[in-house]
């Protein structure tokens, strides 16, 4: 139980005292009204003895009495009703409730931190009350009137004749059987005759000769003058004086409300006396209300009288006309009564009863030793409950011996003489359970263990188990649960004061019933409190007890107390996982807030209900959710314009919400399909995001010559948690910004989200300077256009993006905040059984059911910041700026479209597509260009780009290249022209070039829109490719914040395979050109048609292979047949051969290093000049992104030494770098009609005798090795040129006659002229040993070929210039005919500046043989 003011030692004895009536005479009762009080009431703050009393018991012994109060009432003489004593009861519990900012006290038990009210004061005050306003019973006599005060007026005519009168009245109340109430002690009544003075008004005289005289009729221990009223009602206000009264008035306002309502009170009946010792105050009109049903049914009611009563009461000051010596005469009139009066009384009456007692027992002398001869005997064994019958209607007569035994047992009791009391209730206690009177049994059994409790010493332990079987015989067999009430909320005291917590929670329980919902609460409460107070507190059995309390307190009406007690449960439930049980604690919470118009509380618990995870079935939830909207209607309905509530439906997961700045994408139209480029629907994707990134920079650096700007920062259309939001992000004015919300539905039911708008704040701005901010409440459509959702429905436990749009009209700060939307049910949702609509909660036949309007706000964290030491050891997050665009000026906005776009192609396959340019903003654009980590795959054409046709419908079945019907020329001859790669916009291909698009005027002016052609050549390499293309451009009029802007493209393209091409260089033997110089060479081209004809590709035909390089050309087809048209069918490979030669450097030409040869070989009748666009385009870009690739595959160190420089020099000999472009036609059949499909393979050729490759081969990953462990070699190895580098350092061709006839038998040596060719294959000097002292030995070579002998100089040393030829005339001398082999000098050389000689090997692949036949 919780704490009490009262120790039970006083509790009780404050509860049991002398009851002493009142009966007055109009006047007296006028006197004491000029105070606002009765008579009774006007003495009640002074009922309390300052001091100690004595008095004999019957065996003489004195007896001091401490504290004594007694209680002083008016004569009432209908008993009260139940029916007003539980609308009391009930009044007294709702005027009792917490202190406002009262600190609770703080209960730690275990893992729970509880703050619990320590003290429970109504319960004290029902306690009080209950136990005050028990009418008085036959069975016993604690509170029947053991005195009356007969009350007179000294201001009466005739004062000793209203005595008389009074005292006749009472006589005739008491004695009269026509009055069964009230009850009195004895029939001698103690009367005390009191003369009431008013002093301000009073003669003094004429009061001390009456109460002279009344002391000689009633004697001077019965009567006394009081004197009250020593100041004048006029002079009240003058000096402020205590109010003892409030403190016992206020407690019980209902029941004491006759004593200050003017009225009937005052009204006399006809035989004079005061009419209001007629009626109980506690009647009550309509007496046929049960005590199960009078608490918590007029709850509203009662509770407005007792406000109503409060009211009253508080605006009456009491005691207006006494002064402070008034209150010590009253106090001293309490005292002299107690003592001259009460107390001689109750001695006298003890004693007689005591006396007559062992009159008629024929006892000994004293009742102590009767007693104790009673106890010390054998006891007989006491008959259980159950055998008893139910005997409660047996009536003993007044003068009954056991009812004398349970008077003195009263008496006693009353006077504190606990020691006697017991005795004589034990002994009662025998009589009446022989008698079988179980009522006045247990009356004895509940007094007798009290009184064994409050006996001083403590001589025996107190008798729980009488008070057990007193209220199970209260309870059961007399069915009085208010007897068995006043028993458990005695025994409960007494147990908690013995800290037996455990048994008094057990008692408190055990009384609850379905009778009375009031008295159940307050016992469940205090049963809890036990729980929480035992030494290891029982902390979820407190919660579970007060959640029943608060049950019972809300079917008692008691919505506060209901309140509170599901609150101080809910601390134990909350965050402990147990769901359901939060749930329904939350839901009645809410509920009580409700009705008791604690709208923020309610609407807190309905949220909680709503954003935890739960575990309610729909419709259940269902049901939260319609009341949660119902109580948040009336919130909104009180303060109409107040800020918009925060709604905590659906749940927003913040951190994913995306921001993205412009239009939507426009869908494709036929064959015209717009640029991809951001869109909400794209995915984010790290890799792709970066490679946008670099793409951009290298633009931004190409436009600013080279230099990327401080202040540049990569352009971010759509903002996500994974971008960088450290900045502010710009938006363009008029351009659409698109917030997508990522909403949650945790609920069963659907939610309806009506008017879903975005909630903005914005400052504008303009040149002038800053305006005041505007926020958005009804809207600012001047400045910031903002899009509604009618409606946004979210299903069942859904998770669903809404994207809402704002249209800025004007520059300046814009803040997004957040959104504001109607939430809202589906019509239709069943109800819970139990838990039906509140009130007001019906709905219409619109789908929409309750809906009530509010917001959330998106509040985003940023990232965690982790850069300095300061960060790494704390929790630091920077700012995530997304929903704060700064809108600025107008910008142009470029709209790119494809037109006849293809998806699919042959590797290699050249297709004409065009590109639409649409400027559909209001500001010029220029500087448009576009860049690709994949220049290759297109191009707009260079500089002769002009001559192809302009638009889409007249280019459907021309080539996509500029051709020239050609008359036959020489066969297989060469068409050679020149270009310069500046003419297509490619440079040196070390970096990625920005390509300008070619617009008219270089400005693409509002409105208007260009079509151009572009070609597109699909990669080499088959598969599915992504290419992505970045669009520039730039504002005619420069803007501080936005310099330009970007336009992505992704073009998805899918390759399937067409041909592979291989080519070789090898020297030509033949020295001889048409210029006499050396340096012809033999091109060998392979081409195989690897298609597998997936795609319908019937056949491949080659229609030309041109050259271009800056130093060799072709020149003729060596192996060209008649049948000039080379077809290839499926997996069918076809080899050329050609000729190619030195290209002639003109002199003076200085850009003869940007000049390239380009030299054509057809094989039909139409020549492609592949100098012009599209052809060269597509070789320059290939030849770009092959340097590209080489370098970044090179070492990046320079050359150290000079023999480096020489392996340079000899290894620059055997580099051709002649390029080999092989064009094509394919037949394809595609639905039942042929098309023709062309394209091109390049094949560069770096190095004589290297085969290179149209793509490059895919590498099979290698073996796994086992991992070698050794340390490198410090010492560094000279580099030297491998064999193949130095084979073509020096050229050599023997010169001689295929067979030679020699007469031998004429002469029998045969000598043969020979001329050896020497040619520099380099571009420095070189100086050359030839050696003709070289054998052949190897046993092979000897079985081919004859041998011979060089006659002459068998050693020759030369220099030769830089490409120079020189010539050795040489004898080979034969002895007998043969074939022979005359590639036998070894040839020895070295550069002139160089000290190292390397050898070089002959070209053995073709053997110099001669035949010597006899002439």
């Amino acid at each position: 139980m919780a704490q009490c003011v009262q120790s039970v030692q006083e509790l009780i004895p404050d509860s049991f005292v002398p009851c002493v009536a009142a009966l007055c005479s109009d006047e007296a009762e006028r006197l004491t009204r000029l105070n606002h009080l009765s008579f009774a009431e006007l003495l009640k703050p002074f009922s309390r003895l300052t001091s100690e009393v004595h008095m004999r018991d019957p065996n003489n012994q004195l007896h001091i009495i401490k504290n004594l109060k007694i209680a002083v009432s008016n004569i009432v003489t209908q008993p009260p009703q139940p029916g007003a004593i539980g609308k009391l009861l009930n009044d007294v519990v709702s005027g009792s409730q917490p202190a406002e900012g009262l600190v609770a006290n703080v209960i730690t038990a275990g893992d729970y931190d509880l703050n619990i009210s320590a003290t429970t004061p109504w319960f004290e005050s029902y306690r009080e009350t209950f136990l005050q306003s028990m009418p008085a019973s036959d069975h016993e006599f604690l509170n029947h009137y053991l005195a009356c005060m007969l009350v007179a007026s000294s201001a009466e005519a005739e004062p000793m004749e209203q005595f008389s009168k009074l005292s006749q009245e009472q006589h005739r109340i008491q004695h009269n059987s026509d009055y069964s109430y009230p009850k009195w002690f004895i029939p001698n009544t103690l009367k005390y005759y009191v003369l009431l003075h008013d002093v301000t008004s009073g003669d003094e005289q004429r009061a001390e000769s009456i109460y002279e005289e009344m002391k000689q009729k009633y004697g001077t221990q019965g009567c006394y003058l009081l004197k009250i009223n020593s100041r004048a009602p006029n002079r009240a206000s003058d000096e402020q004086i205590p109010d003892p009264w409030s403190q016992y008035l206020q407690k019980n306002s209902i029941q004491n409300q006759e004593s200050y309502e003017d009225g009937p009170c005052t009204m006399t009946s006809i035989d004079g006396l005061p009419d209001n010792c007629r009626v109980h105050p506690l009647q009550i009109d309509q007496c046929g209300d049960t005590p199960h049903n009078t608490d918590g049914s007029d709850h509203a009611k009662s509770a407005s009288s007792v406000h109503e009563t409060k009211k009253a009461s508080t605006g009456l000051i009491r005691g207006a006309c006494l002064t402070l010596t008034d209150h010590d005469r009253i106090r001293q009139f309490i005292q002299e009564f107690t003592f001259r009066g009460l107390l001689p009384h109750v001695e006298k009456t003890i004693r007689q009863l005591n006396d007559q007692l062992i009159s008629r027992k024929g006892l000994s002398r004293s009742l102590f030793s009767a007693t104790k001869k009673w106890f010390s005997g054998s006891k007989v064994p006491e008959k259980s409950i159950s055998e008893l019958k139910s005997t409660s209607g047996l009536l003993y007569p007044p003068e009954a011996p056991e009812l004398q035994i349970r008077k003195m047992a009263d008496l006693c009791f009353l006077v504190q003489h606990y020691d006697l009391a017991y005795s004589c209730y034990h002994t009662a206690k025998k009589d009446f359970l022989n008698d079988q009177a179980m009522l006045y049994a247990a009356g004895a059994l509940e007094m007798a263990a009290v009184s064994a409790f409050l006996q001083p010493g403590a001589p025996r332990p107190y008798p729980a188990h009488y008070m057990d079987t007193a209220i199970q015989t209260y309870r059961d067999i007399c069915k009085n649960m208010v007897l068995a009430e006043r028993c458990v909320l005695l025994s409960a005291e007494i147990l908690k004061s013995q800290s037996k917590y455990a048994e008094a929670a057990a008692l408190l329980i055990r009384l609850t019933s379905e009778d009375s919902d009031l008295r159940s609460a307050l016992l469940l409460e205090q049963a809890a409190h036990c729980f929480i107070n035992m030494k290891n507190p029982m902390v979820r059995k407190y919660a579970f007890h007060m959640i029943l309390a608060g049950h019972r307190f809300s079917k008692a009406g008691q919505k506060k107390h209901a309140l509170r007690c599901y609150c101080q449960a809910m601390q134990v439930y909350k965050g402990k996982g147990w769901s359901l049980a939060e749930d329904h604690i939350n839901f009645t919470i809410g509920r009580q807030s409700y009705t008791l118009r604690q709208l923020d509380n309610a609407v807190s618990a309905f949220r909680h209900i709503l954003i935890n995870e739960s575990k309610q079935s729909a419709a259940q939830q269902g049901a939260f959710l319609r009341e949660y909207l119902y109580v948040y209607k009336n919130v909104n309905q009180l303060s109409p314009d107040g800020p918009l509530p925060q709604l905590p439906l659906p749940y927003i997961n913040s951190s994913a919400t995306r921001v993205f700045f412009g239009h939507d994408r426009r869908p494709a139209d036929g064959e015209k399909q717009a640029a991809t480029h951001v869109s909400l629907d794209q995915e984010y994707d790290a890799e792709s995001s970066q490679q946008w990134r670099e793409l951009e920079e290298h633009v931004v650096a190409v436009a600013n010559k080279g230099v990327i700007p401080s202040s540049f920062y990569p352009t971010q259309y759509c903002l996500n948690s994974y971008s960088d939001n450290s900045r502010f992000p710009l938006a363009v004015v008029e351009e659409p910004i698109t917030v997508e919300v990522a909403f949650r539905n945790p609920l069963k039911v659907p939610l309806l989200l009506s008017d879903l708008s975005l909630l903005w704040k914005f400052q504008p701005k303009d040149t002038s300077g800053k305006d005041t901010e505007k926020e958005r409440v009804t809207g600012e459509p001047e400045m910031i256009g903002t899009e509604v959702i009618s409606e946004f429905l979210i299903n069942s436990e859904e998770s669903k993006v809404a994207r809402l749009k704002l249209f800025p009209h004007h520059i300046g700060e814009l803040h997004i905040l957040g959104v504001v939307y109607n939430l809202g049910t589906i019509q239709g949702s069943v109800t819970v059984d139990g838990i039906g609509a509140l009130p007001g909660c019906h709905t219409g036949k619109h789908s929409l059911g309750m809906s009530v309007r509010g917001r959330q706000d998106l509040e985003i964290q940023g990232p965690r910041l982790n850069n300095t030491k300061e960060e790494k050891t704390s929790v630091k997050y920077g700012p995530d700026r997304r929903l704060d665009p700064i809108v600025t000026e107008e910008m142009p906005l470029l709209e790119v479209f494809f037109i006849h776009f293809p998806t699919g192609l042959l590797c290699g396959e050249i297709r004409k597509a065009y590109v639409e340019f649409v400027n559909v903003s209001q500001c010029p654009l220029t500087a448009l260009k576009v860049v690709s980590k994949r220049p290759e795959f297109f191009t707009f054409g260079g500089n002769t780009a002009a001559l192809t046709p302009l638009s889409p419908s007249t280019s459907e079945n021309c080539s996509a290249y500029k051709t020239v019907v050609t008359a036959s020329p020489s066969l297989g001859t060469a068409f050679v022209s020149t270009a310069s790669s500046v003419d297509f916009g490619t440079g040196t291909g070390q970096q990625l070039e920005a390509i300008p698009v070619p617009l008219p005027d270089s400005v693409l002016l509002p409105g208007a829109s260009v079509q151009l052609p572009m070609w597109l050549r699909g990669p080499d390499e088959e598969g599915v490719h992504e290419i992505n293309f970045l669009f520039y451009y730039e504002s005619v009029k420069k803007q501080p914040k936005k310099r330009h802007r970007i336009l992505r493209h992704t073009a998805v393209i899918c390759t399937s395979r067409s041909l592979n091409v291989r080519a070789t260089v090898c020297r030509s033997n033949s020295l001889e050109d048409e210029e006499g110089r050396g340096g012809n060479m033999l091109v060998f081209v392979d081409v195989e048609n690897t298609n597998t004809s997936e795609a319908g590709v019937k056949e491949f035909h080659m229609v030309q292979v041109s050259s271009s390089s800056k130093h060799w050309q072709l020149h003729r087809s060596v192996n060209i047949s008649e049948n000039r048209d080379a077809k290839l069918a499926s997996r069918e490979k076809g080899k050329f051969c050609f000729k190619a030669v030195r290209c002639k450097q003109k002199e003076g030409d200085k850009q003869s290093s940007e000049k390239y040869t380009f030299a054509d070989i057809i094989f039909g009748n139409e020549q492609i000049i592949s100098s012009a666009s599209p052809c060269a385009d597509f070789f320059y870009r290939s030849l770009s992104s092959e340097l590209r690739r080489t370098q970044d595959q090179l070492p990046a160190y320079p050359e150290k030494n000079a023999s480096e420089g020489a392996v340079r020099l000899i290894e620059k000999c055997s580099e051709v770098d002649l390029s080999i472009v092989v064009l094509w036609k394919a037949y394809v059949v595609e639905d039942n009609k042929q098309l023709i499909l062309e394209g091109q393979h390049h094949v560069v050729v770096r190095t004589v005798g290297k085969e290179a490759c149209s793509h490059s081969q895919k590498q099979e990953p290698p073996e796994m090795e086992l991992l070698k462990f050794f340390r490198p070699e410090n010492t560094t190895v000279s580099a030297r040129p491998s064999v193949e580098q130095l084979s073509n350092l020096i050229k050599t061709s023997l010169h001689y006659p295929e067979s030679f006839h020699h007469p031998f038998h004429q002469k029998s040596l045969c000598l043969v002229p020979v001329t050896l060719l020497l040619s520099n294959c380099s571009k420095a000097e070189v100086d050359v040993i030839v050696d003709l002292r070289h054998k052949t030995t190897s046993p092979e070579a000897l079985e081919t070929h004859g041998s011979f002998t060089w006659l002459g100089q068998t050693q020759y040393k030369l220099q030769l210039k830089s490409q120079e030829t020189h010539s050795l005339q040489l004898k080979a001398c034969f002895v007998h005919t043969g074939v022979y082999n005359l590639g036998t000098p070894r040839v020895f050389a070295k550069l002139s500046d160089q000290v190292t000689v390397f050898e070089t090997s002959q070209q053995n692949s073709m053997p110099a043989l001669i035949i010597i036949n006899n002439a």
